[in-house]
């Protein structure tokens, strides 16, 4: 074996010409060494100290190394804890940039001061991104037009009612496609695809949703047919080349706040046994600031791992050919190395401005466990925001509450005000809505259960939000009252109506189309079973749901004031939309405390296009006037199946029913 100095860049393993360059940040470390394994049960590696430093650096180039060579590192310096040090030379640590990760390992075993976890450890792999992409492309539509489709990638097709080939992998999502297309949305958001570790949940389940990440470059290997490393590579690639040649944009959800590390109790993997003050924002003691609440919190400010941030998203974008990323809990990419908020995030305004990102879409979730929100910080042109607001008046009007009219109106139009940008004003097209997500109720259980269901999760029913807004409509849980049951299906068309109709980018729960079920549960992370994985029975059994739902979109796309990029006028205009607010009398809107109905008519000239819309949240029929002319009814949620028909002059609304009319001409 043939070893050179190598250079501090690039980061991570590199292949180049006669072999492979390896490069580690570890500023504090005293030694380093390099482990290369010959398979994944080795536990005799060949070991190399690294005896190059570059400042921050260790590196060292290893000569006919290749695609798929495994290693590992231990990394030597002071256990001081007080200090924020815990350098544990007995521990095998994965490589922060590694494009892979293989290997049977032990929790517990890493979770063990001193005790060397070799004969179970995670390993890097290296990895040759050379990729065929021909002539594919990413579909060419803004974030305005997206019509988002939350999905896991696993719990997609999991179930034995899929009956398909690949269950619970992206080949099996491709079986799928043509469901996905018929649904009509052409933006796919998956839940966490980075290597997570799957055993970071209570004792006998499985963690599920992936919000664990052991680092931010490397796939989860379940998800994938092939076994080999470099192979999964391929086969990913070829799954967005397959999805973007059908239409359809991909949007990672990344997990950028915390790793799977928690806190001092916790496994050490790698970032905390190579540079834990460098990679973690912790207190003058040396304890982890919890602003993630799952142990930790990524010191994403510090210089060198926002570089990391920054590098992991450019590989996404230009390596994977990812369209967006949605930032979980992103307000914590605003604290400093302290954890004291900032106003201008050096990390934020790197990803706003990096010109190799200038086309991806970037979505925020704005705040984070410890109730900060810093929706103003992603407030440029460039960020969309998860708008949490709209997510709850909408529950607690469709619900019935009171005095929930005006707010519900002002998020129903776009939610002007909500945030005041920097430079830019924050507009419709910048408002990702959603009544349901993978954190919380199912649309089904939304109203189904006043009360969350989480015994199964195995911590006490002490998980999960408390305040749902739900309602159950009369019973809780199951029932056979056809009375209830029709009031819920009722109630999920509203919520549906109002999702797709709304001035922002809508984004649709998987699973929510057919009515799917969690049994009450509203927090599933730890659920890899048929809770939470999507029941293919349902497709059929609530195919006129699933009808009603897809009704919904095609009226979306089929006209472009949905799609249309600024606040609508309240002022008659020949050039752009404009809104005009009716009650149940013409010109007469009822804004008082009690008020649970509005009508609204939206109208945008240029493109011929001129909709009426009923809302009715009172539980009795009311009967509304409707501007002069002839209107045809294209959605009434009181109806069993569609059916349009003409009217004028009036309209009896049922009790708790959302209703669409396009003017005839």
């Amino acid at each position: 074996m043939i070893l050179k100095e190598g250079t501090p860049y690039p980061i991570g393993s590199s292949i180049q010409q006669n072999g492979v360059n390896f490069s580690l940040f570890a500023p504090y470390a005293t030694e380093v060494s390099l482990l290369l394994f010959a398979n994944e049960k080795d536990a005799n590696p060949i070991t190399i100290p690294i005896k190059n430093k570059s400042y921050y650096y260790w590196h060292i180039f290893v000569e006919n190394c290749k695609e798929n060579q495994l290693y590992g590192y231990r990394v030597f310096g002071k256990f001081e804890p007080e200090k924020g040090m815990y350098f544990d030379q007995s521990k095998v640590l994965s490589d922060p940039y590694s494009k892979a990760i293989t290997g049977d390992y032990s929790r517990n075993l890493a979770s063990l001061y001193g005790q060397d976890n070799i004969s179970s450890c995670l390993k890097s792999v290296v990895i040759n991104d050379t990729f065929d992409w021909g002539k594919s492309k990413s579909p060419n539509f803004e974030l305005n037009e997206c019509i988002i489709y939350e999905i896991h990638p696993s719990g997609f097709t999991q179930s034995e009612s899929s009956k398909i080939i690949h269950k619970g992998t992206f080949q099996g999502i491709l079986e799928k496609l043509p469901y996905l297309k018929s649904l009509g949305i052409n933006t796919l958001e998956f839940l966490p695809i980075f290597a997570y570790d799957k055993w970071d949940a209570p004792k006998g389940l499985e963690n599920h949703w992936g919000y664990s990440p052991i680092n931010f470059f490397s796939l989860h290997n379940d998800y994938f047919v092939q076994k080999n490393p470099q192979k999964r590579i391929e086969e990913f690639k070829e799954f967005i080349k397959t999805i973007h040649n059908e239409g359809f944009k991909i949007i990672l959800d990344v997990v950028y706040n915390h790793s799977t590390e928690n806190d001092y109790q916790g496994p050490t993997y790698n970032f905390r046994g190579i540079s834990n003050p460098s990679y973690y924002i912790l207190d003058k003691k040396g304890n982890y600031q919890n602003y993630s609440g799952c142990g930790n919190a990524i010191n994403a400010n510090h210089s060198v791992v926002r570089r990391m941030i920054l590098d992991s998203l450019i590989y996404w974008v230009q390596e994977m050919k990812i369209d967006g990323f949605r930032f979980d809990l992103a307000s914590i990419l605003s604290r400093d190395e302290e954890g004291n908020p900032m106003k201008n995030p050096p990390i934020l305004w790197g990803i706003d401005s990096h010109p190799l990102l200038s086309k991806t879409i970037m979505i925020a979730e704005p705040w984070d466990a410890h109730g900060l929100n810093q929706s103003r910080n992603f407030a440029g042109d460039k960020w969309g925001i998860w708008n949490g607001e709209y997510r709850d008046i909408v529950r607690k009007f469709v619900k019935g509450d009171l005095g929930t009219l005006p707010d519900f109106i002002h998020h129903f139009t776009g939610s002007e005000g909500i945030v005041q940008g920097r430079h830019f004003d924050f507009l419709p097209k910048r408002n990702i809505h959603f009544i349901t997500a993978h954190d919380g109720f199912t649309l089904h259980d939304l109203v189904s259960y006043n009360q969350k269901q989480n015994l199964k999760n195995g911590e006490n029913g002490n998980d999960g939000s408390n305040d749902n807004y739900s309602w159950n409509c009369g019973e809780e849980g199951k029932t056979e009252d056809l009375s209830v049951l029709q009031l819920r299906e009722r109630q999920m068309k509203n919520f549906i109506s109002i999702l797709f109709l709304s001035h922002g980018v809508p984004m649709l729960l998987m699973g929510d189309e057919v009515m799917k079920t969690q049994n009450g549960n509203n927090n599933s992370y730890c659920q890899n079973n048929e809770i939470s994985w999507l029941n293919w029975d349902l497709v059929s059994k609530n195919n006129l749901f699933l009808a009603f739902v897809k009704n919904c979109i095609h009226i979306r796309k089929k006209y472009t004031i949905f799609q249309y990029e600024k606040f609508y006028s309240t002022i008659k205009s020949t050039k752009k939309p404009y809104l005009i607010i009716h009650g149940t009398k013409l010109n007469n809107p009822d804004w008082s405390y009690q008020s649970q109905n509005i009508a609204l008519e939206l109208v945008y000239e240029p493109e011929n296009e001129h909709l009426f819309l009923i809302f009715n949240m009172y539980w009795e029929e009311l009967e509304f006037e409707m501007p002069t002319g002839k209107w045809k009814r294209l959605s009434d949620t009181n109806l069993v199946s569609n059916s349009e028909e003409i009217f004028q002059n009036k309209y009896k609304a049922f009790g708790r029913t959302v209703i669409l009319f396009e003017k005839m001409y």
